[in-house]
């Protein structure tokens, strides 16, 4: 493969070509893809050694293709990986990538067998920009694939049962919903409407996977690495007063604390063989989303040498008690029995990664998969011995709402 890459200034909003493509977009960094050059295969029940071969084969496509002057960050690679750890991933990369820079500029990167020349490559981009809107729905029917009281009464209510009966101390039980329009949901619209109402989430379109998901799994940038973990909800309310008191209650929250401790822990005991330093804040903040308030705690560090790379930590990483439970293997078992049906890519990890290692992985959640004239959505929550059933159904309908008014907002 060849690759060229150069600063262009198109006057064109890279989420707008990345949202009818490829997208990665946080609050400093969007990476928008078109098309595709390759696709790398990871065999992720090989954990570790599987992401290192991962990785090497991603650098050598990279480092065997690029001129001189390209250098590995300036290309990278898309994934969005099944919740099932078992299952296998692949790694996207682009055929043309375009990057924001910070001087409002963009670059482009183009990687093909034939060699696209700069010209074709920002033809293609036009191209892409100047798509027509041809999906125009006018109805939309929204189905529970359980029904919400059979959900409380008898899945939450079983969960509890068997965490006081001591089986483990924490499961994640995620409800599913459908909604279905006349017409192709309009992809890229849901995407805009994601970036326009959740400006600090990270929003991401891999494989018509998409979402707006405020927890970061893990990013790592040379031997800095950092993870956002969020465990522990409360529902916004409209009367300022009375969500002033929902997160006040969050704070002091016995079970919420307990719920998040359980994360903290886990997920900087995980990380310690990767790291010379490791430490996380000392007290969980309040992170506020248009519908729902989290408990967040950062937690930072640096890597020991050799750095191990991001797909590496993703894969000793994922999942975490947040979206699976604790014991880790006791909960991913009775997901398995109680859900049924697979998950899908709903709380994988989903991000980037470039030649050098360097990359950003959210956890995929306020997610849904888009087939054609249909969207899957989940929403899970932390189950713990005292939980309240008919609490949890309500958090997850909070948690719905945002891809729910993505997607319904596309209605005409």
């Amino acid at each position: 493969m060849k690759a060229i890459t150069a600063q262009i200034d198109l006057g064109i909003d890279p989420t707008a070509i990345g949202a009818r493509g490829t997208l990665w977009k946080d609050t400093e960094t969007t990476l928008a893809g078109v098309g595709e050059a390759a696709r790398i295969p990871i065999d992720r029940a090989g954990g570790g050694e599987a992401a290192k071969k991962a990785q090497e084969h991603l650098s050598s496509i990279i480092s065997s293709s690029k001129e001189d002057q390209i250098s590995g960050c300036d290309l990278v690679a898309f994934a969005a990986f099944p919740f099932d750890p078992t299952l296998p991933g692949e790694l996207i990369i682009p055929r043309i990538l375009l990057r924001s820079l910070p001087n409002e500029e963009l670059s482009i990167t183009a990687i093909s067998e034939e060699g696209l020349s700069l010209e074709e490559a920002t033809e293609e981009i036009i191209s892409q920009a100047n798509q027509p809107d041809l999906s125009k729905p006018t109805r939309a029917d929204i189905k529970s694939l359980i029904p919400p009281d059979v959900w409380r009464d008898e899945l939450a209510t079983d969960v509890i049962n068997r965490i006081q009966d001591g089986k483990l101390e924490k499961m994640v039980l995620a409800r599913e919903i459908q909604i279905t329009s006349d017409t192709d949901i309009n992809v890229a619209q849901v995407v805009h409407n994601l970036a326009k109402t959740n400006p600090n989430a990270m929003i991401f379109s891999v494989d018509k996977f998409i979402g707006a998901s405020p927890e970061l799994l893990v990013s790592r940038k040379d031997d800095v690495v950092q993870a956002n973990p969020l465990a522990g909800t409360a529902i916004r309310l409209t009367d300022e007063k009375e969500d002033k008191k929902s997160m006040d209650f969050l704070l002091e929250s016995v079970k919420d604390q307990y719920e998040h401790q359980i994360t903290i822990e886990w997920l900087l005991n995980e990380l310690l063989p990767f790291c010379s330093y490791i430490d996380a804040d000392p007290e969980p903040r309040i992170v506020s989303l248009p519908n729902v308030h989290h408990l967040a705690t950062k937690v930072h560090g640096r890597l020991s040498a050799p750095s191990a790379s991001v797909l590496e930590l993703v894969s000793a990483l994922h999942p975490t008690p947040a979206v699976a439970g604790k014991p880790q293997a006791e909960a991913i078992n009775l997901i398995t029995e109680i859900e049924k049906d697979s998950r899908g890519k709903y709380a994988g990890p989903v991000g980037w990664v470039d030649a050098d290692g360097n990359g950003a992985f959210a956890v995929g959640i306020r997610s849904a998969q888009i087939s054609g004239k249909e969207a899957n959505l989940f929403a899970g929550v932390g189950i713990v011995a005292d939980s309240d059933p008919q609490s949890e159904l309500d958090e997850t309908d909070g948690k719905f709402l945002t891809m729910q008014q993505a997607i319904l907002s596309t209605i005409r």
